[in-house]
């Protein structure tokens, strides 16, 4: 039976199909179907269907949604993401929404973290609306 089993590969692992190199500059959203790196800096929101890893040279100002995220540069935006490390050199200055997170020592993340269950992030995905902030009198 295991050999009709699909097994996961670690996004590191996974064949890239859309490249943004270092010295590379996109202002303009990005939506890619599959797998993809950032070297460069981008200034947008970005939307990968299956999988982002940003490179230690790579910068993000914008929302990011994708699946698997794995971070080793930075990213200034919210971030919702299925799967989401946080690597030694990675910063998040934003919201994060996630439903796994794995954050390595040295990594710096500042916002609001939100870790929901499958559904939950699935339906957030779709609307992809912004929940009303919460005052808090004192």
């Amino acid at each position: 039976m295991s050999m009709f089993k699909k097994e996961k590969v670690a996004l590191d692992m996974q064949s890239i199909s859309t490249l943004i190199s270092e010295g590379c500059i996109l202002d303009g959203n990005l939506k890619a179907p599959a797998f993809a790196r950032i070297d460069g800096q981008v200034t947008g929101d970005v939307m990968i269907d299956e999988g982002l890893i940003v490179g230690e040279k790579g910068s993000i100002r914008g929302n990011v949604v994708t699946k698997e995220l794995v971070v080793y540069g930075n990213i200034t935006g919210d971030v919702q993401a299925t799967s989401l490390e946080i690597r030694t050199t990675g910063k998040i200055t934003g919201d994060i929404r996630t439903q796994t997170l794995g954050v390595e020592q040295g990594a710096v993340y500042d916002g609001n973290l939100s870790m929901t269950q499958n559904s939950k992030l699935a339906q957030t995905t779709q609307t992809n609306r912004k929940p009303e902030p919460k005052l808090i009198e004192v």
